[in-house]
């Protein structure tokens, strides 16, 4: 019996290359995709593949993408195409002793389907919300709401988060057994995005300071499992 916080694999989500690696987790992946900032969003026209990177935002089981309705990614996207978007975390380079097995550490998820135009207002609006407290969490309360010109000026598209897997690497290298006597250091250089001091904008009005959540912004670095 299948575990209902788990998602089932398909032919095209199923890990086959390192399965071990794989996970099929709601939560690992929705953890995964919270924490990430850009999305590559694949997918073909006329026989001509692309990937475009774009940001997103998560409501729940929805994975939400936004642009203008010229772009020509999105008027693709809503007549019914296929996609393939995925989410990549670089945790860590992996020092071995040997170049054949230098890795790195990383979490990934990649998601298959079809993306579908958002009409209803309401939502529309959530997955604004959505995008903008996904890159920085309590700023969509602090500016202005978009007006309604703005809100038909922008075209919202969703995908489900039904046919997606997740993959990791953690932990140290993993060499032949002859090489770990070997003279040559070996490790884990870790790795994580980190932000700078916010600069002021030149027109910003005296006396307003960074909130606290610009002042203490940071991506959650979340360790799991082999």
């Amino acid at each position: 019996m299948n575990n209902p916080e788990n998602l089932t694999p398909t032919q095209r989500s199923q890990i086959k290359r390192l399965p071990q690696r794989g996970n099929y987790e709601q939560k690992v992946i929705y953890q995964i995709l919270d924490e990430g900032l850009i999305c590559h969003l694949g997918f073909t026209i006329d026989n001509q593949p692309f990937v475009i990177p774009t940001a997103y935002g998560r409501v729940e089981d929805q994975l939400y993408i936004h642009g203008s309705p010229a772009s020509r990614m999105l008027r693709s996207l809503i007549t019914g195409i296929e996609v393939c978007l995925t989410v990549t975390l670089l945790d860590g380079l992996v020092m071995a002793r040997s170049a054949f097995h230098h890795s790195m550490n990383y979490r990934s998820v990649v998601i298959f389907g079809t993306a579908s135009l958002v009409k209803d207002a309401e939502e529309k609006l959530e997955a604004l919300r959505a995008f903008t407290e996904h890159v920085v969490p309590g700023r969509w309360a602090e500016v202005r709401q978009p007006s309604h010109q703005e809100l038909q000026g922008t075209l919202v598209l969703s995908l489900p988060l039904a046919e997606a897997s997740a993959k990791m690497r953690t932990g140290a290298p993993l060499d032949d057994e002859a090489d770990y006597d070997l003279p040559v250091w070996a490790g884990v250089v870790p790795l994580q995005l980190v932000a700078g001091e916010a600069i002021a904008d030149s027109r910003l009005q005296p006396g307003i300071t960074p909130p606290t959540y610009i002042q203490n912004y940071t991506r959650v670095h979340i360790n799991y499992a082999n």
